[in-house]
């Protein structure tokens, strides 16, 4: 392995596994890679950073559905609906700013929001425990619509658990 190579290698695993902000993390190892001083400086090709950029939208789409998983409402790294509503537009917008393809992508985040929102709808019906719903239901229909689900898709009683 060509010591560009390490190096790169090495930068994509911080953006694959960096924190709320996989952007950042990518401008920070383009940066690092090709510009400063404690850097390699290196001539990057496209080919080159191509998967960097990937990583930073596996990351992404990570922590996109993160905050849409049951399991994840109890613990620290859970963040709610309405960070999850934040992560996919910064999603949208770096993939298109860096011409990543992102097909299928809003089908899956449509299927893990319909899941959590019926789960949550039967538990706090139930008295299992109180909403984590952390976001209006205008903006909940909103991202619905935005991520395919046809207007009115989601589940009866949802509204009620949102914040108003």
């Amino acid at each position: 392995m060509s010591l560009a190579a390490e190096f790169i290698e090495n930068e994509w695993y911080v953006v694959r596994h960096s924190g709320e902000m996989p952007e950042v993390a990518f401008y920070s190892s383009l940066y690092f890679l090709t510009e400063a001083d404690e850097g390699p400086r290196l001539g990057l090709s496209e080919e080159q950073i191509r998967p960097l950029k990937e990583a930073a939208a596996h990351r992404y789409r990570e922590i996109v559905l993160r905050d849409l998983q049951q399991d994840n409402r109890q613990m620290t790294i859970y963040r709610g609906v309405s960070r999850s509503i934040i992560n996919y537009k910064r999603y949208q917008k770096f993939s298109s700013r860096q011409q990543l393809e992102i097909k299928g992508f809003s089908g899956e985040v449509a299927a893990a929001l319909l899941l959590f929102l019926v789960t949550e709808v039967v538990e706090v019906g139930k008295g299992l425990r109180q909403s984590v719903i952390n976001c209006s239901f205008n903006e909940l229909n909103s991202f619905a619509v935005e991520i395919g689900l046809v207007p009115d898709a989601l589940p009866a009683g949802i509204a009620s658990l949102c914040d108003s």
